[in-house]
């Protein structure tokens, strides 16, 4: 017969457990959301000095229109990648409609970022994965489980980070800005009407 008791304690182990892969998956949401956050910015930035750099081949050569062909495409096929790299795969990823970090991915980060995690989160891990739950095994799993509960491991990823790529993207809407305001919108809009037209 299976005790009572020992239904109880396996039913704790198991709710521990849980707990701590809900964590890991709020952990693997969030460093999506930073990648998003991050290719954001790259995008925008990145998009816009290409831009720059199609309008300005266009002002200073006044190409031929095979020679607009081309530059015309090359950005559209430069603008979608730049699209797929920095904004469609972090959100594949994020909705999990592509593969990204396992939980075995996702333990090596917040390890290396909390010291008193170390290797504890990946121990846990293969604990958990054992298919032969022994009593001392699972004692083992809700030791670990008990002792990473505490720790938040959302906080190894900081979305602070990406400050320093603002200007990434600034830099190019300043550029605009500045031709607007001082009457030279021609520059943009006469390039941009021959490129398009090629």
């Amino acid at each position: 017969f299976v005790h009572l008791s020992d239904i109880n304690k396996r039913g704790t182990i198991l709710n521990n457990s849980n707990i701590i892969y809900e964590k890991l998956e709020s952990f693997i949401k969030k460093f999506y959301t930073n990648e998003l956050l991050r290719g954001t910015l790259f995008f925008i930035g990145l998009g816009l000095l290409y831009f720059i750099f199609t309008l300005f081949i266009e002002y200073f050569l006044w190409l031929k229109p095979t020679a607009r062909t081309i530059l015309f495409w090359t950005f559209i096929v430069v603008e979608l990648f730049l699209l797929f790299r920095f904004i469609a795969f972090p959100l594949f990823k994020l909705f999990k409609l592509q593969k990204g970090i396992d939980y075995n991915e996702a333990s090596k980060i917040i390890g290396n970022h909390f010291s008193e995690v170390g290797d504890k989160l990946t121990n846990f891990l293969q604990l958990s994965q054992d298919q032969n739950k022994s009593e001392l095994l699972l004692a083992s799993i809700d030791q670990k489980a008990n002792t990473l509960q505490p720790i938040p491991f959302s906080n190894a990823i900081n979305f602070g980070t990406n400050k320093k790529y603002i200007p990434l993207a600034i830099i190019p809407i300043l550029f605009f800005a500045f031709f607007y305001l001082s009457g030279n919108s021609n520059f943009i809009s006469q390039s941009l009407n021959r490129v398009v037209n090629y």
